[in-house]
């Protein structure tokens, strides 16, 4: 049973598309609305899922032609690594933490100002996973751990949808979803830099191409050949043996990287189709939810909830967040620290996102500073929640995104004071969050105007 449970809150689709039913349910709807509704939901987030596999399946090899071609060695920040990693150890109080942690979340939305329901269930089990193994390691054990790291898990859920909350209004134009990916400090870092220095910059959707040019302003063909260049380039660099005999299944590797760029460039388009579909059916659904159990709360969503409002961003984010990651890791080469590699997959998705972000408060500057930030930033702190880890310190992957990293430096630290200075610190954070229900009235917030 637990393991159903699990299995249920951990796929997306099907959490999401209990969401939509239960909203749909709420507001009466008829047999034939509630059943559209909750497949199509569904629908939207396997096709999100299936341009996110086709994405990494493209990706996932630049890992091995970067240390190959160049003879990088470190760690590779990824979350899925880590936690299959961690499971063996801590995957009975992960599920316990996540289950309860869904709970906490609609009690601080009930009862705080900040109304958001996080609904990216990877990243709910991944958070649950870290909060799992920082307070085991603090000392923690039993209906403590969980009672614990599921009021962590709660209030982490309220706290970052409600820090990207006023960029998510600049970037959508509207106040009717929330941003749930636990990434966010870099988004908001990103966001903030590109307020400060993109005063005047038009925004990366504005491209004055010439006629025979025309052409790149579709961010499918502008990506494809981006990343062909970019793969063309790693695959000469790592040599035809390695290609043929690792990669390609003994295709030829020009036809490989053409490929693998074109595989790229159709994971963000099919993302993108599946982000459409998704707002066209949750937004109406949720507000039977907010109605019923939290007023006026938002649907928190995954991280490709933005792409479509900046498509020539999203590639600017990423290519800037992975040169952040590289340049970073020469400094740390030459401090003769534990390298922290660029993984791909982490700075794709955070950069890409980080642009959009950056994008709307300081276009095209802004887009690619501060994605650039964003890399920088994803970096250092993973580098800084290794010690805090335990013995998972020392393995060759580790948690990728940004809050994974600020949650855990922040619980791994107060341990280091005293297990009371842990429930402490969560209790105080605890009871700022409650009295923002008390202190402050609920307000409708307008929509703000695009850049």
């Amino acid at each position: 049973m637990l393991k159903l449970l699990t299995d249920i809150l951990s796929t997306p689709a099907i959490l999401i598309g209990f969401v939509s039913l239960f909203g749909l349910l709420i507001q009466k709807k008829g047999s034939s609305d509630i059943i559209k509704g909750s497949i199509k939901t569904i629908l939207g987030f396997v096709v999100i899922g299936g341009g996110a596999g086709i994405l990494v399946n493209a990706v996932t090899p630049v890992g091995a032609l970067l240390e190959q071609g160049f003879n990088l060695r470190g760690v590779i920040p990824n979350n899925e690594a880590i936690y299959a990693t961690a499971m063996k150890d801590f995957g009975g109080a992960t599920s316990m933490i996540m289950a309860f942690g869904m709970v906490a979340n609609i009690f601080f939305a009930r009862f705080s100002r900040f109304k958001f329901i996080f609904l990216t269930g990877h990243h709910t089990l991944f958070m649950a996973c870290m909060v799992a193994i920082i307070l085991s390691v603090a000392g923690f054990e039993g209906v403590t751990l969980v009672a614990l790291g599921s009021v962590t898990l709660g209030l982490i859920m309220v706290l970052f949808p409600a820090m990207a909350q006023p960029f998510m209004r600049k970037i959508t134009g509207s106040d009717d979803v929330a941003f749930g990916h636990f990434s966010t400090c870099g988004y908001v870092a990103a966001g903030l830099v590109g307020k400060l220095v993109g005063k005047g910059s038009k925004s990366t959707e504005e491209m004055n191409l010439p006629k025979n040019l025309i052409f790149l302003r579709d961010s499918s063909i502008s990506i494809s050949l981006t990343m062909g260049v970019i793969y063309l380039i790693l695959v000469t660099a790592a040599g035809d043996e390695f290609v043929t005999t690792h990669l390609s299944n003994g295709q030829n590797p020009i036809v490989y990287a053409i490929m693998s760029a074109i595989g790229f460039a159709a994971g963000v388009f099919i993302i993108l189709q599946g982000v459409r579909l998704v707002l066209a059916e949750i937004v109406p659904a949720f507000t039977g939810i907010s109605q019923k159990l939290v007023p006026n709360a938002k649907p928190a969503l995954d991280c490709p909830l933005v792409f479509p409002y900046a498509q020539n961003a999203v590639l600017i984010g990423f290519l800037c967040s992975f040169l952040g990651g590289l340049l970073s890791m020469a400094v740390l080469g030459s401090l003769n620290m534990t390298l922290i590699l660029p993984g791909v997959v982490p700075h794709f998705f955070t950069g890409a996102t980080a642009a959009v972000f950056a994008n709307a408060t300081g276009g095209r500057r802004g887009a690619v500073i501060g994605s650039f930030v964003n890399g920088v930033v994803i970096t250092f702190l993973t580098l800084w929640l290794l010690p805090v880890l335990g013995k998972l310190g020392f393995a060759n992957t580790t948690f990728s995104d940004a809050d994974f990293a600020v949650t855990g430096i922040f619980l791994g630290y107060l341990a280091t004071i005293s297990k009371q200075a842990v429930i402490a610190g969560i209790a105080i954070v605890a009871a700022g969050v409650l009295s923002t229900g008390f202190l402050f009235k609920p307000t409708v917030r307008t929509a703000e105007k695009t850049n």
